[in-house]
């Protein structure tokens, strides 16, 4: 089955998450592609963005090793994301957004809306959540107008789950997921209201809120794999 990159790291990701992978395992990039039955590039690249997300450790000579990743580092991770992400949101609300970046995350949301109106999601439509999530994420930022959000969020993604493309999700629980991802696209609403209405202190905050929503996943892989998430 032909898989894009971004599905390639968001299934390993699963894997490693869920404990599939166990933490200390090696990873090589053939017996991988064999497994998901792919080609080896798009397993290469997903080796990377994983490592650098700080879910796999690079090895001296060749592969990867799944890192040991607790919870307590998770909880951590998104503190700073929402640190970072709640400070771009209130100077953003004070700045005023220009009307192309209104007009622009108002299409993220419309495509958010459309993926959620029949009210299942399929894992395709995950995926365009993802791509929807990460414009929305990155509008807020640059409408900060402060490079050094952008420096210090660049410097933390290699913590777990501190990059907003770290978006993982258990296709084995779809409905629980509908509603947990559903549930964050009314967050977007909520930020995007609270910005245009030059809301400062109420935009940083439901945005750092909007960042732990990543937190109930790790904890319910924490629940079901001790072997990874502890």
């Amino acid at each position: 089955m032909v898989r894009d990159g971004q599905s390639v790291i968001r299934i390993l990701r699963d894997m490693i998450i869920s404990g599939e992978f166990s933490a200390g395992e090696r990873l090589a990039e053939i017996p991988t592609a064999e497994r998901l039955g792919i080609s080896r590039t798009p397993v290469r690249i997903a080796f990377r963005a994983l490592a650098q997300e700080g879910l796999l450790e690079k090895l001296p000579r060749r592969g990867y090793q799944v890192r040991n990743v607790t919870q307590a580092q998770i909880v951590d991770s998104v503190e700073v994301r929402g640190v970072l992400e709640g400070l771009a949101a209130r100077q953003a609300a004070e700045a005023g957004l220009s009307e192309s970046t209104k007009e622009e995350i108002q299409a993220c949301l419309l495509a958010g809306d459309e993926l959620f109106e029949n009210g299942v999601l399929a894992e395709q439509d995950v995926e365009k959540y993802h791509e929807m999530n990460m414009r929305f994420h990155a509008l807020i930022i640059a409408a900060s107008g402060n490079s050094a959000i952008s420096a210090a969020l660049a410097l933390s993604e290699h913590l777990p789950f501190a990059s907003v493309s770290s978006l993982a999700f258990n296709p084995k629980q779809m409905q629980q997921e509908y509603r947990r991802l559903f549930y964050a696209h009314t967050q977007h609403h909520a930020v995007y209201h609270a910005l245009v209405n030059g809301q400062g202190a109420r935009a940083e905050a439901l945005m750092k809120e909007h960042a732990h929503a990543t937190l109930a996943y790790s904890e319910l892989f924490d629940k079901e794999s001790s072997r990874t998430v502890m």
